[in-house]
């Protein structure tokens, strides 16, 4: 019996089990609070973040600064465990619209190097909320119909991604 406990406490059974508590505690506030993993489901976001692929949602990040465009972001939507990964193209309260497939922000279009392909997407030009973010997917080659995008209120934004 004391063979058993050696191998699953070591020699020193409360070095081990204090070892154990910090380290569960640690993950707990990391991977609790501070950082939330999110695997990538679909297209959207191609080619920036492949469909299957795991990442860091870095939740603190926005505590300090607000978003930005550009800023590639979780999105809360039906429960703490259903998030969508977007990309921030437009900020509150300016105007956004998609004219054969380029974002305008106040009637100037947006400069985005990291969409490879377009599609000839119109969407009529909003207002963003003063509490809100425009977001869309980085694939722009799919048909507008089977992309979401849009308007997204400010405390559904969770985080940033850090890869």
């Amino acid at each position: 019996m004391s063979w058993i406990r050696r191998i699953t406490l070591g020699r020193d059974p409360r070095r081990t089990l204090t070892r154990v508590a910090v380290l569960t505690a640690v993950s707990i506030l990391t991977f609790g609070w501070l950082l939330t993993p999110v695997r990538v489901s679909g297209i959207s976001m191609e080619p920036t973040y492949r469909d299957s692929t795991l990442n860091l949602v870095n939740r603190m990040t926005f505590r300090m600064r607000a978003p930005r465009r550009g800023d590639v972001v979780a999105i809360r939507l039906a429960g703490p465990n259903v998030l969508y990964v977007k990309r921030i193209v437009a900020l509150p309260a300016e105007r956004v619209s998609i004219v054969e497939g380029i974002v305008q922000i106040n009637g100037q279009p947006l400069i985005e190097p990291y969409v490879h392909k377009r599609a000839r997407w119109n969407y009529p030009e909003v207002t963003v909320g003063p509490r809100e973010y425009f977001v869309i997917g980085d694939n722009r080659s799919m048909r507008m119909v089977d992309h979401d995008f849009g308007r997204v209120d400010a405390r559904r934004v969770l985080g940033r991604l850090l890869f």
